[in-house]
């Protein structure tokens, strides 16, 4: 990416990281403002906490952003991996095998996971965010050979891609689903899931520090602490500079208003 696109949508999280290592990348735009990794557990499970998860097998994947924290989700409910069973996984087969019954609970991406497995396993999410692992999930990033050469062409396209996440969120998450689907054809996309999927990362879009702002902007506050989670999970090193990570100024506020009021 960073040689040959000028901007790209993922996990902001990672985004930091691999500026850590030298890639010249910063976030432009943030979308699902809250850490979506979490562990799915049946509902009628009785876990309720990392506490209740002694003697549990659960599915994780080597190499996911999931895999270096579950010693400190773990540490959140006074236990170690010894007090548990962690199979680890291929990403693809992850819900198949917990919708199987073949694990207790699965580390995951609850807004997505759990829509996937409703149907046959209704599950709830308990969340990386609430046991003090908080970092934002997807946003926009650019290179900031990009950022410098292409500012206007950039600032225009986070800000309109911001405004349809708003607009989508504003209560037309069906009109969502439909241009999904269209788009993907060929995927036989399941509208439930998809409708299920957009509710909860609603949930997942803000943070304290970003409700009133326009949406796509991000806080400096909230980057301070994800770097320094980061940082305690040995990705980063300490000291890292949370405000090199990003910019807000590529949000264009009055782009983001008309494409969120469906005018445009």
């Amino acid at each position: 990416m960073v040689n040959t696109m000028d901007v790209g949508y993922a996990s902001l999280a990672p985004m930091v990281i691999a500026r850590s290592k030298g890639l010249p990348v910063k976030a432009i735009a943030g979308f699902i403002k809250q850490n979506d990794i979490g562990l799915l557990v049946p509902k009628d499970s009785g876990i309720a906490s990392p506490a209740d998860l002694k003697g549990k097998k659960i599915a994780f994947t080597a190499g996911s952003l999931e895999a270096p924290f579950i010693d400190q989700f773990l540490a959140a409910g006074k236990l170690t991996r010894n007090d548990v069973d962690l199979v680890s996984v291929d990403a693809a087969g992850k819900a198949g095998l917990y919708m199987a019954g073949r694990s207790d609970a699965a580390f995951s991406s609850g807004p997505f996971f759990l829509a996937v497995v409703a149907s046959q396993r209704p599950s709830n999410a308990i969340r990386f965010a609430d046991q003090g692992l908080e970092f934002p999930s997807f946003g926009l990033l650019a290179t900031e050979k990009s950022i410098a050469s292409k500012r206007e062409a950039l600032k225009r396209f986070a800000s309109v891609v911001a405004g349809c996440w708003a607009y989508i969120f504003a209560g037309n998450q069906d009109e969502a689903v439909r241009a999904i689907i269209a788009a993907r054809p060929q995927a036989k996309l399941n509208p439930a899931v998809l409708r299920q999927q957009i509710d909860t990362l609603k949930d997942y879009a803000y943070t304290d520090a970003t409700r009133n702002l326009p949406f796509g902007t991000m806080a400096a506050a909230d980057w301070k602490r994800a770097v320094a989670v980061l940082a305690d999970g040995g990705l980063i090193e300490k000291g890292f500079d949370a405000d090199a990570v990003f910019t807000n100024e590529l949000i264009d506020e009055r782009v983001v208003a008309d494409v969120a009021s469906g005018k445009n």
